[in-house]
């Protein structure tokens, strides 16, 4: 299949972006989206062009890194796929594919489509932990968590933190990242001990470096590559409002 690329170019955060075409033939409806993009970069390189940067690591849908805004859908067109597991195959002989960074202040582009999300791993490191001693691992039949709870948990710990949901958001909110890493432990016994100082300050972290509001639109439950439910967001709102009381 042949296909026609309208890639961002950008040397930087401060230098001035521009829209790049490219186009690209005999492509592999088998390939996934990075090796196609793989596959540009060769011939670029062969040209003696500059390639495109972008970010990857696993390619196996697990860390999220992979995130490109891709036809105005994060992630692409395919729902609860991650960059890395879409393929070609989506799309359509001569179809024209525009590729993004995404678009955020909390997430300066360091150069083309790569973006640093350090703004989630401080966010994380204000309170997404468990620091209480709490044991020797005990036997999972001994523990005295409800099966739904366990299940929920782990739901919300398959957050890949791959920055889609602050993507999708017109207020580039991340509150559905906060919601899963706080739901994850408010779940379980072992979150509770912190639960009021953790739930404090990660959302005063996500307000100190940028992030907007949510107001519920659910895009950012849409476009979550791990189908992560707004009902964490509940969740938060509930934990946060009792932390604030117990203040």
């Amino acid at each position: 299949m042949n296909i026609k690329l309208k890639i961002w170019r950008q040397q930087n955060a401060k230098s001035k972006g521009r829209f790049e075409t490219y186009n690209l033939n005999d492509v592999s409806p088998e390939m996934s989206f990075l090796e196609m993009l793989d596959y540009l970069n060769s011939t670029l390189i062969e040209k003696g062009e500059v390639p495109v940067a972008f970010e990857h690591d696993c390619r196996e849908g697990i860390c999220g890194c992979c995130g490109v805004y891709i036809s105005g859908r994060p992630h692409g067109p395919e729902s609860k796929t991650t960059t890395c597991e879409l393929h070609m195959r989506s799309f359509k002989d001569g179809e024209t594919i525009t590729v993004e960074p995404w678009r955020s202040a909390s997430f300066p582009v360091i150069r083309d489509l790569v973006v640093d999300r350090n703004a989630f791993d401080k966010i994380q490191q204000a309170g997404g932990y468990v620091s209480v001693n709490t044991g020797a691992a005990q036997d999972a039949n001994a523990l005295p968590i409800p099966k739904h709870n366990a299940d929920e948990a782990f739901d919300a710990a398959s957050c890949v933190g791959c920055g889609a949901c602050v993507a999708a958001c017109k207020n580039s909110s991340a509150m559905l990242f906060i919601a899963a890493k706080v739901s994850q432990f408010a779940l379980l016994p072992q979150g509770k001990v912190e639960a009021e100082a953790r739930v404090n300050r990660m959302v005063a972290k996500m307000d100190e470096l940028g992030f907007g509001g949510c107001t519920n639109t659910r895009a950012c439950e849409a476009e979550c590559p791990k189908g992560i439910s707004i009902s964490h967001i509940a969740r938060l709102n509930r934990e946060f409002f009792v932390a604030k009381l117990k203040e």
